[in-house]
């Protein structure tokens, strides 16, 4: 009768471990941008508003343009994905 040898190996579990972490961040951070798709603006810190360097008058943020909020990257990329898919269904 032959004998086997006991060996444990772990390189498939340690690939697998890191495609599922990787995999429940992707999803959890996808949830976050369905629940809360815009995030504060980072140059104006929400606010709206910035000041300039040589008068220190308060303007207009450009990047948010005064509303202190951008689109989340997540959300960017889901609009995108939504938008190819309409534009490839007939109606």
């Amino acid at each position: 009768m032959p004998t086997h040898a006991a060996t444990a190996t772990t390189t498939g579990s340690a690939a697998g471990m890191i495609i599922l972490v990787l995999l429940i961040v992707t999803l959890g951070y996808l949830t976050a941008c369905m629940i809360r798709p815009f995030r504060r603006c980072r140059r104006c810190h929400g606010i709206g508003r910035r000041r300039t360097l040589i008068l220190r008058v308060g303007r207009t943020c450009r990047r948010c343009e005064g509303n202190g909020e951008h689109l989340r990257v997540g959300r960017v990329a889901i609009n995108y994905l939504r938008e190819l898919h309409d534009k490839g269904t007939p109606r």
